[in-house]
């Protein structure tokens, strides 16, 4: 009897070790998504609701909430690179590396590992396949910067979907009129490149392997924000559902997908609020579609979702002990479609744009003087910059990292932040906590302080790559 029970225990404990095993992992990463970022959405969503408190987003409801350390081998701030091979392989680099250690030796990354354990891999991201986050999953070289030699690593790599905006421009070792395309490279290799959704849905069934890109005459580099969103145009979130059907057809035996909201990072660099909650949103849209998913496999499946590392130094609150982030709803565009109205502006009206004419741009794209009211100072700061730049002609474009603004463009996103109350110490990364959430098979073990390799490691462990 003592020996039948042992049998009976030990049979049971096998059952639940099997059914806690993740056999379909989501890997989502909000690039540039600090605590203050989904913080400051979730109460964005609120004031826009006539409240004030939280609206909560999907992902944090998810019952494992940790945060994590994002350091790098070689600084305490991190860069994308750096920070997308931790997250991709469990092991710190230096700042610009991708998917090799500090000695510039090969790493394995967790989609690598995913592969050789027989499930079906996907890498997927808002921005180009070759940017750094989805980069560190499957290639290995030692600059960020080598798009080229990145987008090669692809096939070789051999994982069954790849989706993003496109693919950068050569930019190192390959002169760029000398460098062949990439796309019949990837056909050799047995992909199929599918260029939108419609294309994609035609071409699905019959691929064998998929990349999945937005149209010829889309920009390359990323999909467009959230908040600029025309009908048609690709979403993170139709990435994520044409992946999960792609990646389950046919003999399924499980896979894993990484989901990047690339965009989050782009919007903070440009310290522009409204943009990035939107930004954030967006993201969990997408993670909407994978607990979709989940609902159906809750036992084999397991979510998780973080970040890279913080971008801008968000901080939620300046002077008074108030927050107004109900005001950035009347912004209708990004910080960088702004730009553009006003450079068209200048195209379409020459020398005799007048400061009417512009007050009149900026009500209707930001809300300024209709719907929020300005103080005196930040009307003279607009006006200002406006004799400078369309009276006396002096214009000097703000650049940060992904973007070149007029610099009225730049003075109004300034006043926006003001309004709202939202503060940045930086256009860049800083090295503040980024948040970690998870739910299914196994997702307890995501719960608590981190550092961004653990993150990896645990992933593996839950789904059983070796």
């Amino acid at each position: 009897m003592k020996r039948l029970m042992y049998v009976v225990l030990f049979v049971l404990l096998a059952f639940t070790a099997q059914a806690q095993q993740a056999k379909y992992v989501f890997y989502f990463i909000g690039d540039g998504m600090g605590v203050n970022q989904v913080n400051g959405t979730e109460m964005y969503l609120a004031e826009q609701a006539g409240r004030i408190g939280v609206e909560p987003l999907l992902f944090t409801t998810f019952p494992a909430v940790g945060v994590a350390t994002t350091y790098s081998a070689s600084n305490s701030i991190t860069d994308s690179s750096a920070a997308g091979t931790a997250l991709a392989t469990g092991s710190k680099t230096y700042n610009g590396a991708i998917g090799v250690d500090a000695n510039k030796e090969t790493l394995q990354s967790i989609a690598e590992r995913a592969k050789k354990a027989g499930k079906k891999v996907g890498i997927t991201t808002s921005v180009s396949i070759d940017h750094a986050t989805p980069a560190a999953f499957y290639a290995h070289q030692v600059s960020r910067s080598m798009y080229y030699e990145i987008a090669l690593d692809l096939p070789k790599a051999g994982f069954d979907f790849y989706a993003g905006s496109g693919f950068l421009k050569p930019s190192t070792t390959y002169d760029k009129k000398d460098a062949p395309s990439i796309f019949p490279i990837f056909e050799q290799a047995g992909y199929t490149v599918a260029r939108g959704l419609d294309e994609y849905k035609q071409k699905a069934a019959q691929a064998d392997k998929m990349v999945l890109i937005q149209g010829e005459d889309a920009n390359p580099s990323c999909l467009p924000y959230a908040i600029d969103r025309k009908d048609g145009d690709l979403t993170l979130a139709q990435i994520t559902e044409s992946a999960i059907s792609f990646l389950t057809k046919g003999k399924n035996k499980g896979f894993f997908l990484m989901v990047e909201g690339g965009k989050i990072d782009w919007a903070c660099h440009g310290n522009d609020p409204a943009t990035a909650f939107e930004e954030v949103i967006d993201m969990d849209n997408a993670v909407k579609v994978a607990y979709e998913f989940y609902k159906k496999h809750p036992k084999e499946t397991l979510i998780v979702i973080t970040a890279d590392h913080e971008t801008g130094g968000m901080g939620l609150g300046t002077s008074k002990y108030e927050l107004h982030l109900k005001s950035l709803k009347y912004q209708k565009q990004s910080q960088d479609l702004l730009s553009t109205a006003i450079t068209d502006l200048r195209k379409a009206k020459g020398d005799k744009v007048t400061w009417e004419d512009m007050k009149a741009l900026l009500g209707e794209k930001m809300g300024f003087w209709k719907e929020l009211p300005i103080s005196w100072e930040q009307e003279k700061r607009l006006r200002d910059e406006f004799e400078t730049s369309f009276v006396k002609h002096k214009v000097v474009f703000e650049e940060s990292l992904y973007a070149k603004t007029e610099p009225l463009a730049a003075v109004a996103k300034e006043v926006m932040s003001e309004i709202a109350m939202v503060g940045w110490t930086s256009p860049n990364h800083t090295a503040g906590y980024v948040p970690v959430y998870a739910i299914g098979a196994g997702a307890k073990q995501f719960a608590g302080k981190l550092n961004n390799i653990d993150i990896p490691q645990r992933i593996a462990k839950v789904a059983g790559y070796k």
